[in-house]
């Protein structure tokens, strides 16, 4: 049976580590209540999925792969969400930018939805029987979080002048971090995306009047480490409480 080598399932799992917890920041911050609830449901949902990859990896590696794990116990889920530096972390550029607006959190999250529904499809019919699991049960979560961000997309794109505008300047500035996130995960043997991906997105942005912006720069380096300074302060606040009281339970 096929293993995927755990280098791989954490990029996949930290996208989704990370996003979870931009997420969960909004809430009770939503501009409605229903959305309160979506985005926390969006942010659990993919808070699962990193569970399961984290765990995944977890138990391909040894304690000297985190150095700052405890070097007579077992790596787990937990070792890796918490004890990792920023540089340990795989995760694409575009998942760890600040939600300074709520247009650039739905226009994350379209994006990312869109790559996750035909990365966990490829993923489900792969040869790794745990892996393809994972992803069908992940395939079904993304098609209803790339319904929502679609929906959402079309109510501030195609909404007030206001809305238009803050939505327009949410994908021109998010757009160059696209090519990071559909780009293939080195040595997973993954063909680039990024044609599907284009297929689903650039309907969705001209039902809503938006434009997708031309080429330019491409910032990248997520997936070897080299991240913002947004993930530095995201991980000190994700894991304040674990590194001040290791080994706690209640």
């Amino acid at each position: 049976m096929t293993t995927t080598p755990p280098d791989q399932l954490l990029c996949w799992a930290d996208d989704a580590l990370i996003t979870a917890q931009r997420l969960a920041a909004w809430c009770a911050r939503a501009p409605e209540l229903e959305e309160d609830v979506a985005l926390t449901n969006i942010a659990l949902d993919q808070l699962g999925v990193a569970r399961l990859l984290l765990s995944y990896a977890a138990e391909q590696l040894t304690p000297d792969a985190v150095p700052a794990a405890p070097a007579d116990q077992p790596v787990t889920e937990d070792t890796l969400a918490f004890l990792r530096s920023d540089q340990e972390f795989r995760n694409c550029l575009l998942v760890e930018l600040p939600d300074d607006d709520y247009a650039v959190t739905i226009g994350k999250l379209l994006f990312l939805a869109a790559y996750q529904v035909r990365l966990y499809a490829v993923l489900s019919a792969g040869t790794d029987q745990r892996l393809a699991a994972i992803a069908g049960k992940a395939a079904k979560e993304s098609a209803y979080h790339l319904d929502h961000a679609r929906l959402w997309t079309l109510r501030l794109g195609d909404g007030t002048e206001e809305s238009h505008r803050r939505m327009q300047h949410a994908v021109d500035e998010l757009w160059p971090y696209t090519y990071e996130l559909v780009a293939p995960v080195p040595g997973s043997g993954l063909a680039d995306l990024r044609s599907d991906w284009l297929a689903t997105v650039g309907p969705i942005l001209a039902e809503a009047t938006l434009a997708a912006p031309g080429g330019g720069w491409r910032p990248g380096g997520g997936r070897l480490g080299r991240h913002t300074e947004h993930l530095s302060y995201l991980l000190a606040e994700m894991q304040v409480v674990h590194r001040a009281h290791p080994g706690a339970r209640w």
